[in-house]
């Protein structure tokens, strides 16, 4: 695991200043501590940072081919580089280390860029080739490693593993996009497909773009995609058996690792069939790690005390403040742009616990939204089959005059509230699961901005990606497509963002094996039936895990990690929340109407209303513009 950086200049030959390049890869220390290069050439220049995790003596970066033709800067893990260095050396290939990074060097020049297909990793990689003159940046499959990238007005490209790499380049522009601010209000976190800084791209997941001197700046092109269609074969057994197998094939190729490695831990579903599958495989006893919070309604600590008792496995937990809040500036300064997922938090603190102990950890991430484990899938097909019962032309007059009929209940939760689900079935199925994820509905950012920022917009509006998506997936049912667009949009916006900012801040490799793309890409072709049955999500791997887990555990409510964010906001935060409304950045931007944003303080310390989630959003925003637009 590692941070890359670099500048390529399209045009011209035009040297690189090393300077600018150590500076871009120093902002990104913490991604990997152990050691530090640079490579330079006319017109070129790549960085790399490493966190050594296999071959500790000779994988260092960048990599050159023996040739010296290629030269490679590389993020992340090839989890079946000991396969293709079997079938690269029976073509004639010699390596000179044993690490993952000289196979991807050596894929390359065997296969061109169609060589990204025959990785199984997390990676973000960029790769030059000096006789062409032609720089390839490729990102993985769902997007588990990041990669930002921007054109400067001399013609040089800059690109590194987070903003804060590229905002070390003096000659980047830092003007904010108010696009990405209706984004982030939208979702409560900016997507991929959006930058706060204006001119700022992220390299879309399952992406990759070949940079040749001379020629325009073309667009990614998609290497990966996954279809939801319903073709899995067998008997129930069957398919059960086929799961398991894919899981425990993807958790035992993520146990190899030249250093200490070890597992989150909460006591739910997935971390604990991870922690299973890794017990089975390990002769040693498994490291796990696990955060509690001092108060009880906050603390999961008892279900991963028990999955660790069952496993025998190392077990460390540590109890935390469920008021937590003091981390608000950290947090900040790890994602760059405004992130309102406020399980952040304790997030961090689990990835500072793991460090202490491993330098590798797996996690459960990923197999919600590969087999339909949110909550908002049950409604979602719920409403679906309600909507089949009353036809199109009827649905929207009768649904949506019942919804301005029923008592509004923005107190309850959303479970509760009728008029919530009445509204949404008068809705298409995309519109309604795209104000079902999202934070922030548009009637309230209407309120909360200006009328000429408003007249900026132009109407657009952040949900409008889940719309277009849903539309266009390649499903064959409504859930499908909206698992669809959760793997395009919610994965790597909010939970791979998520966990690798946490742990990259405390120079920690984190692996999602619930992520393999062959356990994503069998997920989907399971029926309907088979993902979602009887208001279970993730039917047939909690049957499939009963094997391993008690029913408690596998049919429990899921509750995830909590903070307690309204009670900060009438308590420790009261301050804060006020200068929200007076003179924070929000207010000088002209974007917010500084007497609304007053009402929405207001209305929460009184305890009229719950604007807790959304007084934590505009802190973050806050916060995030100070910090990328200094005044």
């Amino acid at each position: 695991m590692c941070g890359i950086a670099g500048i390529f200049h399209i045009e011209t030959s035009k040297p690189v200043d090393p300077a600018r390049l150590r500076a871009m890869t120093d902002a990104i220390a913490h991604r990997g501590p152990d050691s530090a290069d640079i490579w330079t050439s006319p017109g070129v220049g790549l960085g790399f940072r490493r966190l050594a995790i296999i071959d500790l003596v000779t994988g260092d970066q960048p990599m050159k081919s023996d040739d010296g033709r290629h030269v490679l800067v590389f993020n992340g893990e090839i989890y079946n580089y000991r396969e293709l260095r079997e079938e690269l050396t029976a073509r004639g290939h010699q390596f000179r280390t044993t690490s993952d990074t000289e196979v991807i060097l050596a894929a390359y020049r065997q296969w061109g860029p169609v060589c990204v297909e025959r990785l199984n990793g997390m990676f973000a990689f960029a790769i030059h080739d000096v006789a062409d003159q032609s720089l390839f940046l490729a990102r993985d499959r769902l997007g588990v490693k990041p990669l930002y990238y921007a054109l400067l007005a001399d013609g040089g490209l800059l690109f590194a593993s987070e903003l804060k790499g590229l905002m070390a380049h003096p000659l980047l522009r830092r003007t904010p996009d108010l696009s990405a601010v209706d984004d982030f209000l939208g979702l409560g976190y900016v997507p991929d497909d959006a930058c706060l800084i204006a001119g700022v791209q992220k390299l879309p997941a399952g992406h990759c773009l070949t940079l040749i001197r001379g020629r325009p700046l073309p667009r990614p092109v998609q290497w990966w995609d996954v279809r939801f269609t319903a073709d899995a074969a067998g008997s129930i057994a069957k398919l059960e058996e086929e799961l398991i197998e894919r899981m425990r094939a993807a958790v035992t190729s993520r146990m190899i690792a030249d250093v200490p490695l070890g597992a989150f831990l909460s006591g739910g579903v997935d971390s604990s069939g991870v922690v299973a599958l890794m017990a089975e495989a390990s002769r040693e006893a498994v490291q796990t790690c696990s955060i509690g919070f001092d108060r009880a309604d906050h603390d999961e600590t008892r279900y991963a005390d028990r999955i660790a008792e069952r496993f025998a496995t190392r077990h460390a937990k540590r109890i935390v403040s469920a008021d937590d809040f003091d981390l608000v500036d950290t947090l900040v300064h790890a994602f760059d742009e405004p992130f309102a997922d406020a399980s952040a938090l304790p997030t961090y603190r689990v990835c500072q616990l793991a460090r202490e102990k491993v330098t590798v950890a797996l996690s459960g991430d990923g197999a919600d939204e590969a087999f339909a484990g949110y909550r908002r899938h049950r409604f979602f097909a719920a409403e679906e089959r309600a909507r089949g019962l009353v036809p199109h032309k009827v649905r929207k007059p009768v649904f949506g005059t019942l919804g301005r009929l029923y008592p509004k209940a923005d107190w309850a939760p959303r479970s509760l509230r009728a008029k919530t689900s009445l509204e949404a079935l008068a809705l298409p199925p995309e519109e309604a699961y795209a104000l079902a994820v999202g934070v922030t509905p548009p009637a309230i950012r209407q309120r909360l901005l200006t009328p000429e920022a408003q007249r900026q917009l132009g109407g657009y509006r952040a949900e409008e990606r889940y719309h277009r998506l849903m539309r266009n997936a390649p499903a064959e049912d409504a859930l499908g497509a909206a698992q669809y667009a959760d793997l395009k949009i919610w994965l790597p916006g909010d939970i791979l963002t998520k966990i690798d900012r946490t742990s990259m801040a405390v120079s920690l490799e984190a692996r999602e094996p619930l992520l393999d793309y062959k356990l994503v890409e069998f997920a989907a072709t399971l029926p309907l039936d088979l993902r979602l049955r009887g208001g279970v999500g993730k039917w047939l791997m909690k049957r499939a895990l009963r094997r391993y887990l008690p029913e408690d555990i596998l049919y429990r409510s899921k509750q995830g990690f909590v903070t307690p964010i309204s009670d900060w906001f009438r308590g420790p935060l009261a301050a804060a929340a006020t200068a929200i409304a007076g003179g924070s950045a929000l207010a000088r931007t002209g974007w917010f109407d500084t007497r609304a944003l007053g009402e929405i303080v207001a209305e929460h310390k009184s305890g009229r209303t719950d604007h807790g989630r959304l007084l934590w959003q505009l802190l973050m925003l806050d916060r995030s513009l100070l910090r990328l637009f200094p005044l």
